[in-house]
């Protein structure tokens, strides 16, 4: 397998060390452009033909990246703090690490490039400042994405991340993705990475989509009304379910009374039951069609979650 690193950091520092005007174009074909498949994939397109309109530019900022308008000289510590070759490289022992796991059990990976970078994310954003600062993409077969706010603690969580990430980029390998997936489905994908992400880290590494989630809410508030809404369809009617009525809600989509990022610690709590009640290994279950699993945890809604 081939894992690109794009070195973002040195790309960031070009931006800081040029004119405002043009931080928008060098974000956009030099570090923006080799993940275009994966903005393709969500209809973003590199450049707006009209100026101002909606772009990568425009959509990343609205996903808590920093904008290059704001990659300047008050971004050199930060940037400075992902410039460490050591960092890079960590990075990519892990998600090598990641993949292994699957090829030494005997899967065959279709996807055998990967492309990885990491994101300076926007202090501002709702998105990054409810997960700790520090966020993953990975849902895209041979695409990773992390975005940060660049810190000690940040930085210590980018392997979990990477793990969590990765075990989507996996997963998506082998079930397709489609428009219609259910909330079911979806929180399994979830939990699925989480549990992947703890059994290489431990489980005092969850994230906090995971931790921030008290076993008396989950229990008591949370599974009775994701239990009713697991057939649910449409990203604008399980948003909320899965990372809370807040961020929902900043999409445009409808709020279920829900805390941040229900469906994630819901999903955990799931395929650690899954997990328990059926023997798999985690890489095994991560194989496993989303909806066969869905089926077999039928007992996790009556059981309290410990």
């Amino acid at each position: 397998m081939n894992i690109t690193l794009l070195r973002s950091d040195e790309i960031y520092k070009k931006m800081m060390n040029s004119p405002e005007e043009k931080r928008d174009d060098i974000y956009r074909y030099e570090i923006a452009k080799p993940f275009e498949f994966k903005w393709s994939c969500i209809n973003v397109p590199l450049k707006s033909p009209k100026k101002g309109g909606y772009d990568v530019v425009m959509a990343s900022n609205m996903l808590g990246y920093l904008p290059p308008s704001e990659v300047n000289e008050t971004q050199d510590e930060r940037s400075n703090l992902i410039s460490n070759d050591v960092l890079w490289e960590t990075c990519r022992k892990t998600i090598e690490n990641c993949l292994e796991r699957f090829t030494k059990a005997g899967y065959e990976l279709p996807v055998k490039d990967y492309m990885f970078s990491i994101m300076l994310g926007n202090p501002k954003s709702p998105y990054l400042s409810l997960s700790d600062g520090y966020l993953g993409d990975g849902g895209i077969p041979g695409y990773i994405l992390v975005s940060l706010v660049p810190n000690e603690y940040t930085i210590s969580r980018i392997p979990v991340a990477l793990a969590h990430e990765c075990n989507h980029n996996v997963h998506f390998q082998f079930e397709k993705w489609k428009n219609d997936i259910t909330l079911g489905e979806m929180i399994v994908c979830e939990g699925l990475a989480e549990n992947f992400a703890t059994s290489m880290f431990g489980e005092d590494m969850v994230g906090p989509w995971v931790s921030k989630i008290d076993m008396d809410t989950l229990n008591n508030y949370i599974k009775p009304i994701i239990k009713d809404a697991l057939d649910v369809t449409g990203f604008d009617n399980i948003s909320a379910y899965l990372w809370g009525d807040e961020l929902a809600q900043l999409q445009g989509f409808f709020p279920q009374g829900m805390p941040y990022c229900a469906g994630y610690a819901c999903g955990y709590h799931m395929i650690k039951y899954y997990l328990k009640k059926t023997g798999k290994s985690i890489v095994e279950a991560t194989l496993t069609p989303a909806s066969d699993i869905v089926k077999e945890i039928e007992g996790f809604w009556n059981e309290e979650s410990a």
